[in-house]
């Protein structure tokens, strides 16, 4: 692998909000399901179930659980035609005592590794994505009969973008995020 390869691929992974309508092959989510299952965790506790919907009533009807009139975000994602929902299941014994004994939320960090894997492999296959933590969690559960006392973490949209090109990524610069040694 040529040292840059990596680095181009997390500049092509932007976070998707227009999408054409065409199917995705089951080959590359199950490439991007690959990559997540793959993803480290706290005491490899890999606590996570991802569902994917694919199926367009169901779809539709799950896009609908991530506006509200209130705060009206995420208009966009009837356009996609796939969704990662992924549920935070628990985690094992030593994870969970560690996350105790050091304040850290390990099996919601795990999950953000295991999602950001997903969006990686979907750029590298081609495909945009969308992670989203604005949803009726409540709706969602119901909608996919997850167990009342599990969590649903994150919500990925998943499809080719409607639009080519990558737009320029506006970012803090190395000096301001960047210590060496110290503070």
């Amino acid at each position: 692998m040529n040292q840059n390869d990596f680095l181009e691929l997390v500049q092509q992974r932007q976070s998707v909000r227009a999408y054409r309508p065409d199917p995705v092959e089951k080959e590359k989510i199950s490439r991007c399901l690959e990559a997540a299952r793959l993803a480290p965790s706290a005491c490899n506790a890999q606590p996570w179930t991802f569902i994917v919907v694919d199926q367009a009533d169901l779809k539709n009807r799950l896009a609908d659980m991530t506006t509200d009139r209130v705060v009206p975000l995420n208009h966009f994602t009837k356009q996609a035609p796939v969704h990662i929902v992924i549920v935070v299941e628990k985690a094992n014994l030593s994870s969970r005592f560690g996350a105790t004994v050091k304040q850290r939320p390990f099996a919601w960090i795990d999950l953000g590794i295991a999602a950001e894997h997903i969006c990686l492999q979907a750029a590298q296959e081609g495909l945009g994505s969308c992670m989203l933590g604005w949803f009726n969690e409540k709706g969602v559960k119901s909608l996919l009969n997850v167990p009342r006392n599990k969590r649903v973490g994150l919500i990925i949209t998943l499809g080719y973008p409607a639009e080519d090109g990558i737009r320029p990524k506006t970012r803090k610069g190395m000096d301001d995020i960047a210590r060496w040694n110290s503070y």
